[in-house]
């Protein structure tokens, strides 16, 4: 019996990473040529006058595979040669802190807004909720742009400012947060989503845009029921757009959902934390009274509140990107 070529015992077990979007497909062309081995070997037993035409092939397959293996190797234990998406949407939410919260989170993103511009990327409105006096409740924007989820990767979290407010008479400062989302939006992702399990709700687009917002039901919805995850999107002109783009705003979601309790599950493992990449984790305050900008997770911090805010976050992110880069 011929034995089949098995690579030495250094090398990982790809279907490990079947369910790994980056190499997912390298692993079904791992699992193709495991199947077409077997095959070759049990035609030598079945046929011995085909032994030497298929150890030919056996070891073609051998080195296919070795290379298959060697591949999804460098890219599962170098986060440099993942796939490195251009398109991410950023979802900002107010926190703790009424009326200050909203309208620090409008600040956050009309800073993130200012980078992408001065980087030269597209930024679009997907959907905004605005509170009573102003700010956002929350809102979406499609940010497009060569290095978009490379550079902004880890400013998902919690972002907190203590200021005085413009409406506090007795100049006290007060304590406000808004929550920060990076979401990758991948060409390909292993979600699998079953029509079932989503509930679609149909609605007018608020706010300006002519007779077609404002009267047309363009405006989709759309439920995760076993997650209870939900996304809207408006910024289309006809309804088919909208949920086209709040389907792809969900799995991207379902994917970073994914992905958080991966990093979880890892980060005992790291010796360089950044952050898993939680919505719930506290990654920076901006103190405006001491005009000083605190990365927690680095523990570093830069003042020029007026400049960081009016998006020159470059120093910010290379530093987070050399920590991360540290393990």
């Amino acid at each position: 019996m011929y034995t089949i070529y098995m690579p030495p015992h250094e090398h990982i077990n790809p279907e490990e990473y079947a369910s790994d979007h980056r190499v997912a497909f390298l692993v079904s062309e791992w699992r193709r040529l495991s199947q077409a081995e077997r095959d070759s070997a049990e035609l030598i037993d079945v046929d011995h006058s085909m032994k030497e035409l298929a150890e030919k092939e056996l070891d073609e397959i051998a080195a296919q595979k070795n290379a298959l293996v060697e591949q999804i190797e460098k890219i599962v234990g170098n986060p440099n040669e993942r796939e490195w998406p251009n398109e991410i949407v950023i979802e900002i939410r107010a926190g703790v802190g009424g009326e200050e919260a909203s309208l620090f989170a409008e600040e956050i993103a009309a800073m993130y807004r200012s980078y992408a511009q001065a980087r030269g990327w597209s930024w679009k409105s997907l959907d905004e909720s605005r509170a009573a006096l102003g700010g956002y409740k929350e809102a979406q924007f499609e940010i497009k742009g060569e290095g978009a989820y490379r550079t902004l990767q880890y400013e998902t979290g919690v972002h907190r400012v203590q200021r005085v407010p413009a409406t506090e008479k007795q100049g006290r400062v007060h304590t406000s947060t808004a929550s920060v989302a990076i979401l990758p939006i991948y060409k390909r992702t292993k979600i699998e989503v079953n029509p079932a399990d989503l509930e679609i709700e149909t609605s007018r687009s608020g706010g300006a845009g002519g007779q077609n917002v404002n009267k047309v039901e363009t405006a989709v919805r759309i439920i995760h029921k076993p997650t209870g995850l939900d996304v809207r999107c408006t910024s289309e002109r006809s309804q088919a757009q909208n949920k086209e783009k709040a389907m792809t705003l969900l799995l991207s979601r379902l994917q970073q959902r994914q992905d958080e309790q991966e990093a979880r599950e890892r980060s005992a493992d790291r010796k360089s934390q950044v952050g898993t990449g939680d919505r719930s984790e506290k990654i920076r305050t901006y103190n405006f009274p001491q005009d000083r900008v605190t990365d927690h997770r680095i523990k570093e911090s830069w003042s020029d509140i007026p400049s960081i805010m009016a998006g020159r976050i470059q120093p910010i992110l290379d530093a987070l990107s050399s920590a991360a880069s540290i393990a």
